[in-house]
């Protein structure tokens, strides 16, 4: 149960790649489809991952019988993967390395580490990123909102039924406003937390700081546990229309400085945090902004924390242990991998000591879901609401008269992302026709989101168009000189490798230099240039030119462009103090589907013009 806190605070949002080699995965215990279909259990996925079935193994000196072991389950990054599906093949979900999705799935591997462990002796938590990032989030916030319908969201419907037993809020919750979120979080049974969410030029708390859990272990005195959840600050960047002059978004190292001790004074045995925050240290972002990835620098600085559930990188951290340098002590850190892929299971051994509970041991781990079944009982819960998102999604809108791939969109100028960028200006041109913005050229900034995005040759559904445009984006249009775009279009070309002349032509080794994302390489169209990759970045951008003429460096251009991007996110230079001079907070994806629907055809001789390509030394690559 929640125990009382005394004066209650005034209370008051993604597709990636398969796993990487490198980083952190290095260190996960992943597990193949093949062993799961073998019959290995929960209980021997654990075994295989090394984990010692409790902390003991983690402590120093010889078991007590006083030692009491909690293991305490999180999940992070769920974005709205409530089944094992995916709904851009309209098919189960699949990837190389044999991983499964969803909350079906989260659930049968909690119910077994329950039986195995006691119920009692188990909590579960989660850190953030929970509504938002498939057509099902999608679905239920803008097509079927539930602020309309009165409709549970799905969500909210299984989280429940699992029984978490709190969740912090990730930087997706705010994508589709505070109403919204405000309705999912009054669906919510678990306690949902961000105490670095603060109400605009105050201190004060906007949702729930912590919570404190008893957990009543039979034969021993209850073990209170504590629990702070944090927030990433980049929402202040990447959700500025949502929350600005609403929400302030506080450093998370300042915020648990403040809270621990104030959850530690009420007499917690074990402190918690779950924080929606990777542990590099580092931003996407610049400016006075908070650390983004701040959750090991939070175990470091901030003393009296046990453990560390975190997440937003969606990456596999099993286990990491950071030293706090005040206290000399370990804290246990783990993130599991996003979309329901993995389960932290962090188990703590506890002695009593003195009348009191002291932790010994800790240890930590992750859980492949592949190695269960999905819950027929979570299955059932929401199959209605997943089969009105089906029925949405495979909505016939257009005809293309060719198949398109996005394949090569990472290195040439390629006709489906063109079409992006054709909705994108027909959109802004309509908006400032009859201002005094009319007279100016309009252009378009789009990126390649996904490489397995495809429009086939025939008909063409919200689901292909989802899979193109995969983000929740609204429409801007925002005002650049010609100086400006050349600086845009130069950091943007930070996303290759120089190459030699010379080299070989292998262009799929040449991009994502400095770990940037493919959703962080923007292409112009509407103006024409090259990209020289055998020069070094800063002096890429050649034969800049609208029309035929040589862009000036004073020459003015109304730039349709993203929210993500005109709020800061990647750090393009100049895009964030650009004037303004359209949004309407239109849904990029919205006004594909409606501009194809329109036209009842999609063909790429219409609007696919190649602007830009790669050279070497001025010799074009392709």
């Amino acid at each position: 149960m929640d125990e009382p806190q005394g004066p209650a605070p005034r209370w008051c949002s993604c597709r990636v790649p398969d796993e990487p080699a490198g980083g952190h995965e290095g260190h996960r215990h992943g597990l193949s489809r093949r062993q799961a279909l073998g019959g290995l259990t929960a209980a021997g996925a654990l075994a295989l991952a090394g984990w010692p079935g409790s902390a003991e193994a983690a402590a120093p000196g010889k078991r007590s019988g006083r030692d009491v072991t909690i293991t305490v389950m999180g999940t992070s990054d769920i974005h709205s993967h409530a089944l094992d599906w995916d709904y851009y093949k309209d098919a189960a979900y699949s990837d190389s390395a044999g991983n499964v999705v969803g909350l079906a799935r989260v659930s049968s591997l909690v119910q077994q580490i329950r039986r195995r462990r006691g119920r009692d002796h188990t909590l579960l938590f989660d850190a953030g990123d929970t509504i938002q990032g498939t057509p099902l989030g999608f679905y239920y916030a803008t097509v079927e909102p539930i602020t309309k319908t009165g409709q549970t969201h799905p969500m909210a419907t299984q989280m429940n039924a699992i029984g978490f037993d709190a969740v912090a809020l990730g930087n997706h919750e705010f994508n589709y406003g505070l109403p919204f979120l405000n309705k999912w979080i009054s669906q919510m049974d678990a306690p949902v937390l961000a105490a670095n969410a603060v109400h605009a030029g105050t201190d004060r708390p906007a949702f729930r700081p912590y919570v404190i859990k008893r957990m009543h272990v039979p034969g021993h005195p209850p073990i209170r546990v504590g629990l702070l959840g944090l927030t990433n600050p980049g929402v202040a960047i990447w959700d500025k229309a949502n929350v600005s002059g609403k929400l302030d978004f506080l450093d998370l190292v300042e915020t648990a400085k403040k809270w621990v001790p104030i959850v530690r004074a009420q007499g917690v045995d074990v402190m918690v945090v779950s924080a929606h925050a990777g542990d590099s240290g580092l931003s996407s972002y610049t400016g006075d902004i908070p650390v983004e990835n701040a959750s090991a620098m939070v175990a470091r600085q901030v003393p009296g924390i046990d453990a560390i559930l975190f997440g937003h990188a969606h990456i596999d951290v099993p286990q990491r242990f950071v030293t706090n340098e005040t206290t000399g002590e370990s804290v246990v850190m783990s993130e599991p991998k996003c979309w329901g892929e993995r389960l932290s299971v962090f188990d703590l051994t506890l002695r009593r000591e003195r009348g009191r509970w002291k932790v010994v041991g800790k240890s930590a781990t992750t859980v492949n879901t592949n190695t269960v079944e999905e819950d027929p009982a979570l299955v059932r819960l929401v199959k209605k609401q997943h089969d009105a998102v089906v029925a949405y999604v495979n909505q016939v809108v257009a005809t293309s008269t060719e198949e398109m791939s996005a394949a090569e969109s990472c290195w040439k100028d390629t006709a489906i992302l063109d079409y992006v960028n054709a909705v994108q200006t027909a959109k802004v041109t309509e908006a400032v026709a009859g201002t005094e913005y009319a007279s100016l050229p309009v252009v378009s900034i789009a990126a390649p989101f996904s490489r397995a995005a495809t429009f086939p040759a025939g008909k063409v559904t919200i689901k292909d168009i989802a899979g193109l445009y995969i983000y929740d984006n609204t429409l801007l249009g925002s005002v650049l000189t010609g100086a400006q775009i050349k600086d845009y279009l130069e950091y943007s070309a930070r996303y290759y490798k120089q190459v030699a002349a010379g080299d070989p032509v292998d262009p799929a080794s040449w991009t994502n230099a400095h770990d940037l994302p493919d959703y962080n390489y923007d292409q112009f169209s509407g103006v024409t240039y090259d990209i020289d990759i055998a020069q070094a970045e800063g002096s890429r951008i050649r034969n800049l030119a609208f029309n035929g003429t040589t862009v000036a460096d004073d020459q003015k251009f109304v730039v349709a462009v993203n929210n993500y991007r005109q709020s800061g996110g990647g750090g393009f230079p100049h895009i964030t103090t650009a004037p303004v001079v359209y949004n309407a907070q239109l849904a990029i994806r919205e006004a594909i589907v409606a501009y194809a629907s329109a036209a009842g055809t999609i063909d790429p001789k219409s609007f696919h013009v190649e602007n830009w390509r790669l050279v070497r030394d001025g010799t074009p690559v392709f």
